[in-house]
């Protein structure tokens, strides 16, 4: 009875969020693989905690699962990850502990002593999940210094900008926040040189990567994240490009710094939890307590598909965003508003006495059911964003939906 009823009231209306033609965001599908681990998953039910004791074995796989992603990342396994819900929850994981590390520089416990004081966060274009992780910590999502982007259309910290505010803080240590792919134009800061600047100044280095890490697996585009592997933490979302079912995203943090994440995390001095440093336990080491066993699907996927298969998944979204830019840009009517650089891009009607029917293109064009993207603003132009992270769609897909926007862009 009650599936009768969702299929009469829910299933008709709800969006195909995981097919191949739901642009919007960055929502990626869900593999097959992924899908039965996601069952698994719900029909074991683990609380996915300790690594010893009688039970529960789940945290292993969970750590397994870890150094699977590092491997297809190429990361070195001097990482310790966990999985959380999205980029939000790893950002907010991430940034926690830098804030312990921050005070601890001053002789400051914030993690039991509260922050008293302003902390220096620097950033050029920051995800609105790592500015909302800034508020829930306490620091302050208005607490931060804006650095200059690279001119032009590019999003990307400007170095020369970054050095300056540097010197203004005067030797004062800081919180950087950078990019592994910004949500418009997915633009890289540079890692090299952010990394030469550790070799002159003291700073704990956050990469958000929700997306844009996945240019590791492709060989053509791992340039991008050269030298990511020597910040201090990173941000990577697996409801994107991994294709598994939400919520799934990880937290990688250096290990050398896991006294400050036990202490931003423990969760209690009872005895019968023993020592968190000799009993690992992700009771200890991110927010949640209650956490069902999110590595799964993710187990599976990378099990059955393995490096080969998403380096394929990752060079094949590329190429079609690319397919995508190509017909945009023969087209008299759209235009792009920047160069698209991995699997995302912005364009908008190229008539400048369209500009005013963004909105209203964009929703004939969603309502049509064949398609679902988002709109934006880019360079104080409004515009719309497609996302390319789905596993499943093909050339079909980019013939079929730029046919639909001929269409209705003959009618406004």
């Amino acid at each position: 009875k009650a599936l009768e009823l969702f299929n009469k009231r829910f299933a008709e209306i709800i969006v195909s969020s995981s097919g191949p033609r739901f642009w919007g965001y960055v929502t990626g599908g869900s593999t097959p693989a992924s899908i039965l681990g996601d069952w698994l998953a719900s029909i074991y039910d683990q609380n996915t905690q300790g690594i010893n004791g009688q039970g529960d074995i789940s945290a292993n796989i969970e750590l397994e699962t870890i150094n699977l992603l590092l491997d297809l990342f190429d990361l070195p396994k001097d990482f310790l990850g966990g999985f959380v819900t999205g980029a939000t929850m790893s950002n907010f994981s991430c940034l926690a502990v830098a804030r312990q590390w921050l005070g601890k520089l001053s002789g400051k416990d914030i993690a039991k002593e509260g922050v008293s004081e302003k902390l220096p966060i620097l950033t050029a274009t920051p995800h609105s999940s790592a500015i909302k992780s800034l508020a829930m910590l306490g620091l302050g999502s208005n607490n931060i210094s804006k650095v200059k982007t690279l001119a032009g259309t590019r999003e990307a910290i400007d170095i020369s900008d970054l050095e300056a505010k540097i010197k203004e803080l005067d030797g004062q240590a800081f919180i950087l926040i950078s990019s592994a792919g910004t949500v418009n134009t997915v633009d890289f800061d540079d890692f090299s040189a952010i990394n030469k600047l550790r070799q002159k100044h003291q700073f704990w280095w956050h990469i958000d990567a929700a997306f844009g890490g996945f240019a590791a697996c492709s060989s053509k585009h791992k340039y991008l994240v050269k030298d990511w592997e020597y910040a201090d933490s990173i941000t990577i979302d697996f409801h994107k490009w991994l294709n598994v079912p939400y919520e799934s995203a990880a937290f990688f943090i250096k290990e050398k710094h896991k006294m400050l994440q036990i202490e931003s995390f423990q969760n209690s001095n009872a005895p019968y939890l023993g020592d968190p440093l000799d009993n690992f336990s992700y009771l200890n080491f991110l927010p949640e307590n209650s956490r069902r066993l999110r590595a799964l699907p993710a187990w599976f996927s990378l099990i059955a598909y393995g490096k080969e298969g998403y380096q394929n998944i990752v060079d094949n979204s590329i190429d079609l965003a690319r397919a995508f830019a190509n017909k945009i840009e023969e087209s008299s009517d759209f235009e792009l508003l920047a160069p698209v650089i991995l699997n995302n891009l912005c364009f908008s009607l190229s008539s400048p006495k369209h500009s005013d029917k963004v909105d209203s293109f964009l929703e004939e064009l969603n309502a049509s059911g064949k398609v679902f993207m988002t709109s934006t603003f880019y360079n104080n132009k409004h515009g719309i964003r497609a996302s390319f992270v789905n596993w499943r769609t093909s050339k079909e897909d980019i013939d079929l939906v730029f046919a639909e926007m001929n269409k209705i862009v003959k009618t406004i």
